[in-house]
């Protein structure tokens, strides 16, 4: 059983190096068996829609949103950001908690980041509910050199900013009163391993966002285990019910073991 006896991060490195000598080969299929083992996936399944680009402007800084319909969303319990032909394919996995469930009349649901794109590749959204069946959306993205281009601050500066953790909370009249869209952003490089010094010539050694956990009033949102495929500064939005006024916090770790902290005010504003 892998994928039971492997974290994330293991998991990112072994199907990273499955997929490495089949650049020419569809990298899917061993993706799937390493991640998923040999569950079912429904494709093109109205329960998940992915939206990205077709062509990345910037393909280390690409947007993705997933929506998922309100009969949905209350079922979701994991979500799966896959780029086939990334150095390290499992973007980021995400865990939702009961505090993300809300009423089907705030509408769909949405979780939005920021993912780097390293080559012309398929980006997988796969959703797992509550009964353990797994939905999955597909797009293809033409971009090119995200994991391997440089971070947009130089090393120092970039570090100097580590940690700086913003948690907003954006209201909208018109889709309800207790509708809110939660904005957590942390300062990181999110250094991939990939990215040459332009002084030394050296590589910068990786360093990134691995474990990010939202929780109102003790109840957790959202979970991300994340990796080298996430963008610097990373960026998470979602849509959630505010009916209980209660602040966002936000814990986060990075692949130093250094830790990070943050709160939005409690009356959203």
């Amino acid at each position: 059983m892998l994928r039971a006896l492997l974290p994330i991060s293991a998991l990112i490195i072994l199907v990273g190096t499955v997929t490495q000598g089949r650049a020419e080969d569809d990298p899917w299929p061993d993706i799937r068996a390493a991640v998923f083992e040999d569950r079912p996936i429904g494709e093109n399944s109205s329960a998940v829609v992915l939206y990205a680009p077709e062509h990345a402007e910037d393909a280390a800084l690409v947007p993705l949103a997933v929506h998922m319909p309100p009969h949905v969303a209350n079922a979701a319990r994991k979500l799966t950001l896959i780029i086939d032909r990334n150095p390290a394919p499992v973007a980021a996995t995400f865990h939702f908690g009961d505090g993300f469930d809300a009423p089907p009349s705030l509408g769909e649901r949405k979780l939005m980041t920021r993912v780097r794109v390293d080559s012309f590749s398929k980006v997988r959204a796969i959703l797992e509910t509550q009964d353990g069946s797994l939905h999955m959306a597909t797009k293809f993205v033409m971009g090119a050199g995200g994991c391997s281009a440089p971070a947009s601050k130089d090393a120092d500066e970039a570090l100097a900013m580590l940690g700086k953790v913003q948690v907003k909370l954006i209201s909208d009249a018109s889709r309800g009163e207790n509708w809110r869209e939660g904005v957590v952003m942390i300062r990181h490089p999110n250094f991939t391993g990939l990215q040459m010094d332009p002084i030394s010539r050296g590589y910068t050694p990786a360093r990134y966002v691995d474990n990010l956990e939202i929780t109102r009033a003790g109840r957790a949102m959202l979970r991300m285990e994340g990796g080298i495929s996430i963008s610097e500064d990373p960026n998470i939005r979602f849509n959630f019910d505010a009916g209980d006024g209660e602040a966002i916090e936000v814990r986060a770790t990075d692949s130093d073991g250094a830790k990070f902290v943050g709160k939005s005010l409690r009356d959203g504003s």
